[in-house]
């Protein structure tokens, strides 16, 4: 994949994993859709990316508002005429015992990181089947890949999310469309310190080890990296989490039979009920 020229789409832009990616690509000659719910601090990242020389736009938006995310979609692809890739990279970690959570906490993690990461996703399918071309990234963790404690509704998100995109990959592995599912593991970002507590409210505080983690510009360098390499499933950790997900990772062998079992007409036999 070459990005230069293309219309990349990123939901979390305004900081951390989003905000890197949008200034890595935009220097690799991309033009810039940047979402999120703060629109200052979104204008910051886009001031960024213009220094590139790339054009930006701007669409503010909360991913948990369909019509919003409906107007949000047609101004993305009426921008310069559609969307080549797009990150659904938009959600909230948690730090809590799932026997002192709220049953609240569990309905909003899965809102925000699963369902309305779907809706993104589903909302742009079509466009690009019709065009036989783009990339979905869709942005797991290392939880997604391995259950990590103080965080039972992030982890069933992402692996939710995993599960989803493996999917839908191989839906559309006959269309000229791409999938990548990201599992970033600690990354030095806010995640830690906005993740949900038991009652819903924000943490305010952040982890060593997150804190120590990969800075948001080396794991964005990777992640583009490998999606340009056409790498499908991408870990980006160090240490013993990159020891987990490599454990636990899916050989292309099987991504590869799922593409043959579409290939040779599996979709359309289940639509038949043969």
């Amino acid at each position: 994949m070459d990005y230069s020229g293309k219309v990349i789409w990123i939901t979390g832009g305004s900081s951390g994993i989003g905000a890197a990616l949008a200034r890595d690509v935009a220097a690799r000659g991309a033009h810039i859709v940047l979402s999120g719910r703060d629109e200052a601090r979104l204008a910051a990242v886009a001031a960024d990316c213009a220094k590139s020389g790339q054009d930006t736009l701007i669409l503010p938006f909360d991913v948990r508002d369909d019509a919003a995310l409906a107007d949000a979609i047609a101004k993305a692809i009426s921008w310069k005429g559609g969307v080549d890739v797009a990150f659904a990279n938009a959600g909230v970690s948690q730090r809590s015992r799932a026997l002192k959570t709220d049953m609240q906490v569990y309905r909003d993690i899965i809102d925000i990181d699963l369902t309305s990461q779907i809706a993104f996703s589903q909302g742009l399918i079509g466009h690009m089947t019709e065009r036989g071309s783009g990339a979905i990234a869709f942005i797991s963790s290392i939880a997604g890949k391995v259950g990590v404690p103080m965080r039972t509704a992030y982890s069933a998100v992402k692996f939710g999310l995993a599960g989803y995109g493996d999917a839908l990959r191989g839906e559309l592995s006959q269309t000229g469309v791409n999938v990548h599912v990201i599992y970033p593991g600690s990354v030095a970002t806010d995640v830690a310190r906005n993740a949900m507590v038991a009652d819903g409210s924000k943490r305010g505080v952040s982890d060593k080890v997150i804190d120590e983690g990969i800075p948001a510009a080396d794991a964005a360098k990777t992640m583009l990296d490998g999606m340009a390499a056409g790498e499908r499933e991408i870990i980006v950790a160090q240490g013993t989490e990159a020891g987990m997900g490599e454990m636990r990772r899916t050989p292309d062998a099987l991504f590869d039979q799922i593409a043959s079992m579409v290939a040779n007409g599996y979709m359309e036999k289940m639509e038949e009920g043969t």
